[in-house]
């Protein structure tokens, strides 16, 4: 995968970027930390969006020094040895199948706003996702970079005219109580959920291969379309804030209300590309890690074979099923979104945590501030997420073990091939 001939320019990974991180949750996850916070989901986004520009900055200088499909785990890999670089790696794969169901799962509700329906046809129509996912990932990224550069403007628009309908100004924020602020515990629970909207800068670093020029590219389009997505965020969260709705999807109601109708039709549209989007970006980083570990025989060889378009198909198929799988599971048990959503961010957390104290090493000592605020950042989030990390800890505590003995077998191996 590092021999590709990159399709992806600066704006298209920019478009990329943002409309991985804006994904599903735009027109989500404001409403989420809202009843989570109150007013004070206001400040859980201006503490966010500020806390994730350093980290993105290092991993975009990561990613441009190292451009690797195996993106995190192998930046970790190259600063503390196999074992944990490859633990990383396997943790990535495998919260993948849990992450984007839960992306599958909103973009149903979007789905529901046009065509209500329940039951069976709702886990009929998310499996027709997966299914639109294969189509998308079968030819490379390039087409779809463009798409979501599109889709990016189209919300961002949106959002402006929305705005621009309240004839927002500052006296208008005196109609806000903020009189949630002095809970602390709200602010920081609101950060753990909307840290969800940042799950996606470490997704880009697997793609540094598919950039044309990742050394000049990919920081300017991370960064650009971080700081997109959090302007975005906290706008759709000023938004509710004043022009309160008690509808199932809010951004509907205040759409019909503000520009006089057709909400479910135009933030349905947007809500349910941008939920294919996300989950589109997720399932080509995992598809090419998953091809990158099969090269160096980390996973079985099967997953290695691509097609002409250098898509990894075998292990493109192998996440799918696994979001299938996954899917089919939360329909029957009725697993909570939240929690879902908490249990995918507290392993990006360790993941987070792990590729910025390997930065520590690959970069130069100038980076080292920035390297510190990011760290500072993980361990917020840890936090704020609370006693929903014990699944990444349990996660991790199975995977590492296996790759020290899968390790040690191949060591040995080579020893006596060597003898």
């Amino acid at each position: 995968m590092n021999n590709n001939q990159g399709t992806i320019g600066r704006w298209q990974g920019a478009g990329l970027m943002a409309t991985t991180l804006l994904g599903t949750g735009v027109f989500i996850l404001p409403q989420m930390t809202i009843a989570s916070s109150g007013s004070g989901a206001l400040f859980a986004w201006v503490i966010l969006t500020l806390a994730i520009i350093p980290v993105t900055f290092v991993f975009g200088r990561l990613a441009s020094i190292f451009p690797h499909a195996a993106g995190p785990a192998f930046f970790v890999e190259k600063a503390f040895g196999r074992v944990l670089g490859r633990t990383i790696g396997l943790s990535f794969l495998l919260v993948i199948p849990f992450g984007a169901p839960v992306a599958i799962i909103i973009t149903f509700q979007f789905i529901n706003e046009l065509i209500p329906m329940s039951g069976v046809k709702e886990l009929a129509v998310e499996m027709l996702l997966i299914g639109l996912i294969f189509i998308l990932n079968i030819k490379g990224l390039q087409v779809s970079a463009k798409l979501q550069f599109v889709l990016t403007m189209a919300i961002v628009a949106i959002v402006l005219a929305l705005l621009g309908a309240i004839g927002f100004n500052t006296q208008s924020l005196s109609s806000i109580s903020f009189g949630e602020l002095h809970q602390q515990s709200a602010v920081f629970h609101a950060v753990g959920i909307a840290f969800w909207s940042f799950l996606g800068v470490e997704a880009i670093t697997h793609l540094a291969n598919d950039f044309k020029r990742p050394e000049k590219d990919m920081i300017p389009a991370m960064l650009i379309g971080v700081m997109v997505v959090g302007v975005v965020y906290l706008s759709c969260t000023l938004l509710l804030l004043l022009v309160p709705s008690e509808a199932p999807i809010a951004m509907v109601d205040i759409f019909d209300r503000l520009l006089g109708g057709y909400g479910a039709e135009v933030i349905g549209v947007l809500g349910i590309s941008a939920g294919v989007a996300t989950v589109n970006v997720y399932t080509a980083s995992a598809a090419r890690l998953m091809w990158s570990f099969s090269s160096e025989g980390v996973l079985p060889r099967y997953f290695s074979k691509r097609n002409q378009y250098q898509v990894p198909v075998r292990a493109l198929s192998a996440q799918l099923i696994g979001m299938a799988i996954v899917l089919a599971f939360t329909f029957v048990s009725g697993q909570d979104l939240e929690e879902l959503i908490n249990w995918n961010n507290g392993v990006f957390v360790f993941i987070y945590l792990a590729a910025m104290l390997s930065a520590v090493k690959l970069l130069k000592k100038r980076y080292l501030p920035l390297i510190f605020l990011s760290c500072l950042f993980c361990f917020l989030l840890a936090y704020s997420i609370g006693w929903d990390m014990v699944f990444s800890v349990i996660l991790f505590s199975v995977i590492a073990p296996f790759v020290w003995w899968q390790q040690n077998v191949l060591n040995r191996r080579e020893l006596a091939e060597c003898r």
